[in-house]
């Protein structure tokens, strides 16, 4: 559709306007991207109530509560930090669902990890969903890429193209990668609650 009516961003805010719901931003890799394409949805401003460039592990840790412990065990570009982000914003901002982006944008490689190494993550009222991205591409590319996929997993949590949102894998409320009983692939690995 060529008013954008169909995009993962447009689907997001039709769907949390309706059930009046709330998001928040955690970005790493993509810098406010994520947050700028909501936007451009017209009536964003309905659901959108901000977001937090975090590009340094400090301000990961300081401003959306990711453990300084974790962050020295495992680096800035894990699914757990992703996790911690979304929840963190979610908490800090008081929004329904909190969206992360963590990872390697490139072009070479960081903490030991090629560039294109991505986590998303989603975390709201029935849990914390991430998925892990082996993107290719150039710098742009790959923040790109890391927008669509962040979106497009908030679209499947939020329950966008369904009337409900997912339920969580594990009780403790933390989905793996993507995957839902119903069709979709069960996870292969659960990212235990930070």
């Amino acid at each position: 559709m060529g008013d954008g009516s169909g995009t993962p961003g447009a689907l997001l805010v039709a769907a949390l306007t309706e059930a009046g719901q709330t998001l928040a931003c955690a970005e790493s890799l993509t810098a406010g991207l994520v947050a700028a394409t909501v936007a451009d949805t017209p009536g964003a401003s309905a659901v959108l109530l901000g977001g937090v460039v975090a590009y340094a592990a400090a301000v990961k840790t300081f401003l959306l509560d990711v453990p300084a412990d974790l962050v020295a065990r495992v680096g800035t570009v894990d699914p757990a930090v992703a996790v911690a982000m979304a929840e963190g914003v979610r908490r800090r901002l008081g929004s329904t669902w909190g969206l992360a982006t963590t990872g390697v944008a490139g072009p070479g490689p960081s903490e030991g990890k090629p560039a294109g190494t991505v986590h998303v993550a989603v975390a709201g009222p029935s849990g914390t969903a991430t998925r892990a991205l082996e993107l290719k591409g150039t710098r742009a590319e790959i923040r790109s890429a890391t927008v669509d996929a962040v979106l497009r997993l908030a679209v499947q949590e939020t329950g966008a193209t369904r009337g409900t949102p997912a339920p969580p894998w594990d009780p403790r409320g933390t989905v793996g990668l993507s995957g839902h009983p119903g069709g979709d692939p069960a996870p292969d690995t659960a990212t235990p609650a930070t």
